[in-house]
């Protein structure tokens, strides 16, 4: 909402919130330059609701059965995906055809099979070793016990769309000679719905060093309307974006007032959240190691973890618009002279 947004500057600096501190959050707000204004649009639009649209039935379909970790229409949806990426020319990080960290079984409980996470990787054209993490779980709860598939449209189809959409969107533009400077990892991560052990795995086996990971933009959840916001529909919760960083906030808020002016609501990102949202997806892991992080979530609603979570009832252009703006921030991170600043290393701020 918008008020929030207004007051982020104060509200977020907590016990900090001397004037002199004010000042220097106010100079690093001032210092946030956007790259390629004009160009970033031109690919942003790439994305498309009808692309997203498309990938999302196939991807909730009854053949994927629901996506239960290890099980075989989980399997169908990781090959789904690692297809995607070969057939638009998008490379794994892990060489040739193989685009899965594979996940063994003992990893998990006896309750589940091995499982795997989805990589694909544009590399950087002048700081490759900078890594920026989007990603999105693959996973969801397979098929109740009344027999009814749980298709996960919005948990998270939604995010994984995000995905494959983002990917060629930035693929188009290394193609075109506009590719990122800074090197991005499209991860679709296994078994969240289990506690995010996809994640976990990931930053317990990196495949670039956790060191070298500068951020990660986490989608769980971007295609549907909360109850909160019926009358409001074009908004986006935000969580985790200062906590660790106040400079990505502030290039995601400077993204979002240039182009989009989606409504940021960041009342889920409070400390005192009794949700505790921030600690309940993917981003989480990363944020653990000290890796800034973004969580976009679009809130529950009554179709959530349940059978009637369809597409059909997916929002495809606020889904489309949400994704332009992940997009366009990732851009911004991935093309900005320097590299993101964790708030203990921000010159700036000291």
């Amino acid at each position: 909402m918008k008020f929030i947004g207004i007051l982020s500057l104060f509200t977020m600096v907590g016990t900090c919130s001397t004037p002199k501190y004010i000042v220097k959050l106010q100079n690093l707000k001032d210092a946030i330059v956007l790259s390629d204004s004009t160009i970033v649009m031109q690919y942003a639009n790439s994305i498309t609701q009808n692309e997203l649209k498309t990938h999302l039935y196939k991807f909730t379909s009854d053949d994927f059965e629901g996506r239960k970790v290890g099980e075989p229409g989980q399997k169908l949806a990781a090959n789904y995906l690692k297809s995607y990426y070969i057939d638009e020319q998008i490379k794994s990080p892990l060489g040739s055809t193989n685009y899965y960290q594979t996940i063994p079984e003992s990893f998990f409980s006896n309750q589940y099979k091995s499982s795997e996470n989805v990589l694909a990787y544009i590399e950087g054209t002048e700081n490759p070793e900078d890594i920026i993490i989007i990603s999105a779980h693959l996973d969801h709860l397979g098929v109740n016990e009344n027999g009814k598939i749980n298709s996960g449209a919005d948990d998270d189809g939604s995010g994984t769309v995000a995905l494959l959409e983002m990917a060629q969107a930035f693929n188009l533009a290394k193609l075109d000679g506009y590719g990122p400077k800074r090197s991005i990892l499209f991860l679709h991560l296994t078994a969240e719905e289990i506690g995010k052990r996809g994640s976990e795995y990931y930053t317990n086996h990196p495949v670039f060093p956790l060191e070298n990971t500068i951020a990660n933009l986490n989608i769980d959840m971007i295609g549907r309307v909360d109850d909160l916001h019926k009358n409001n529909k074009d908004y986006i919760y935000l969580i985790g974006d200062d906590r660790l960083s106040q400079e990505l906030h502030f290039i995601s808020e400077e993204t979002n007032n240039t182009f989009f002016n989606i409504d940021l609501d960041y009342r889920y990102n409070a400390l005192n959240d009794t949700n505790n949202y921030y600690s309940r997806s993917d981003h989480y892991n990363f944020a653990l190691h000290d890796i800034p992080v973004i969580f976009y979530f679009n809130g529950e609603h009554a179709d959530y973890h349940k059978e009637t979570d369809t597409p059909d009832k997916i929002n495809y252009q606020l889904l489309e618009k949400r994704t332009k703006l992940i997009f366009a921030t990732a851009w911004q991170i991935a093309n900005q002279d320097h590299r993101l600043a964790i708030d203990a290393e921000n010159e700036l701020l000291k």
